[in-house]
């Protein structure tokens, strides 16, 4: 189920945003006996995209959470995300 959720997350996030690089990591294990949860996932999200270019951090986090929104609540129950642009990961 593991893998099926995560490229469930990778499709919606690919689609969207092209990025040029995404991390994702289940971290559901870290969360097991979380009653809320309902046997949804936890996971962590690490998104470089054009698409952030201009846009606070709350705006890109909107953006990821509609981009997974259909899967929200149901095969996810928590998103850590962490989104930048490509300038702000260059060295």
């Amino acid at each position: 189920m593991t893998t099926e959720r995560i490229s469930m997350i990778r499709e919606r996030l690919e689609k969207t945003f092209a990025p040029q690089q995404l991390n994702i990591q289940d971290e559901s294990h870290k969360h097991v006996g979380h009653a809320s949860a309902g046997g949804a996932g936890h996971f962590d999200v690490e998104i470089i995209s054009d698409s952030f270019e201009g846009k606070s951090l709350i705006q890109r986090h909107r953006l990821v959470y509609d981009a997974v929104d259909d899967i929200m609540h149901t095969e996810i129950h928590a998103l850590s995300i962490k989104a930048s642009t490509p300038s702000e990961t260059s060295s």
